[in-house]
Formats: structure tokens, C-alpha cells, sequence
């Protein structure tokens, strides 16, 4: 058993198994998913938002895709309320409301979210794995927001500090495993982490 296996869950230690980007610029600039892979970091992030959930109202969790789905899901089976896809466009074979949204890499893109998903009135907590431009999350806020929905929060494993986010922290709860003012938020906003140094694959196997 490792260290971190022994030690106490007190600094959200799961952000050092996150991987390196190795493919160039066309992707993202890290990969996240080594903390769903394994279990103790799984469980130990879900605990962490969770907590840092506490007080905001919800009555469903919207994901949004592709990585969003995992978080979103696990939230709202932890939370008890529902969960709602809200998918790239082309999708669903049920009558959908679309909106254009520029993403991440600068590229315009489509998504949609079934209609109706919900009463109006229902507040929707949106949840995505990274939150980096927050043009993603722009697209979701004006899908729940034009079927009455309000908006209860976002989560994210890290929210990027820039412009636009910093507008989501002013307006709605923001819930992240990076917290706001840490040294991770710091690395998080240069797009690179100190702990890419000593990574290794086998960090994240399942245990």
C-alpha cells in the first residue's frame, strides 16, 4: 500500500494522478480520468464535492458531454435526485432545442437537451469534468434557462479563473475539487501541474 493509500484525506491528493497531456495541441491540456479509474480517488472526490455542495439546492444534475456524464451521474446517484444528459448535437431521437457554443479549442459547436427535460421552475445543478473557457457551460446555461429551468450551480473537478468564469463565481455556486485560491488553482490557470513531474501511469490503476 502506498502513502497516499495510508494518509489522511485532507488536501485532495486524487489531483496528483491526473496525466499529462502526451498528444499535442489538438487536446486538452491534462486528462482527469486517472481519478475515475481508481476507486479510493473516485470515492475521495465525490466526499470532497459533496461537502462543498452543502447548501445548495438541486433537483437534478445535467452532465454535460461527453466527460460530464461521468461526474453529473455519480453527483446526482450521491445526491438522490436525477440525473439529465445534455449531448452534443445529432444525438437524440427525441425533439431537442439546440444552441451554438464555442468550445474549449476555439471551435463552434452544436449541443442540445431534450424537450421538455423538466417542470418550469426546476433548478439544475451543471456539472462538467473541466471547466477551462466556460463557453461549454455558457451553451448549458442558456438550454435550462430557455426551458424555464434555473440554474442551482456548476461543479467541476477545476474551473479556470478567467473572464468569463469569474462571471459564473459571481452569479451562481461554483463547486470545485480545486478550490479557489489554492497553489492548484494557480497551476490549473497555467495550464500545467507541478505534480506532472513525478506522474506515472500505475498511479491511477485500480485499487
Amino acid at each position: 500500500m502506498s502513502d497516499q493509500d495510508k494518509g489522511p484525506r485532507d488536501d485532495r491528493w486524487y489531483l496528483n494522478i491526473m496525466a499529462p497531456n502526451t498528444k499535442g495541441e489538438k487536446f486538452a491540456w491534462l486528462d482527469p480520468t486517472s481519478i475515475y479509474i481508481n476507486a479510493r480517488a473516485f470515492n475521495d472526490l465525490l466526499d470532497d464535492l459533496m461537502a462543498d455542495l452543502d447548501g445548495v439546492e438541486y433537483d437534478v444534475v445535467a452532465g454535460l458531454d461527453a466527460m460530464g456524464f461521468v461526474l453529473g451521474a455519480a453527483l446526482a446517484a450521491r445526491s438522490q435526485v436525477g440525473f439529465l444528459p445534455i449531448r452534443k448535437a445529432g444525438k437524440l431521437c427525441v425533439e431537442t432545442d439546440k444552441v451554438s457554443f464555442g468550445n474549449y479549442s476555439g471551435k463552434t459547436q452544436d449541443m442540445e437537451m431534450r424537450k421538455p427535460a423538466f417542470a418550469e421552475g426546476t433548478r439544475v445543478l451543471l456539472a462538467d469534468q473541466w471547466v477551462e473557457t466556460g463557453g461549454t457551460m455558457d451553451g448549458a446555461i442558456r438550454l435550462v434557462e430557455r426551458q424555464g429551468g434555473v440554474v442551482a450551480g456548476m461543479v467541476a473537478i477545476a474551473i479556470e479563473e478567467n473572464e468569463r468564469t469569474d462571471g459564473y463565481r459571481a452569479t451562481y455556486p461554483c463547486v470545485s475539487a480545486v478550490s479557489k485560491g489554492s497553489r492548484w488553482q494557480t497551476e490549473c490557470n497555467a495550464q500545467t501541474l507541478s505534480s506532472f513531474a513525478s506522474y506515472k501511469p500505475e498511479l491511477a490503476f485500480p485499487r
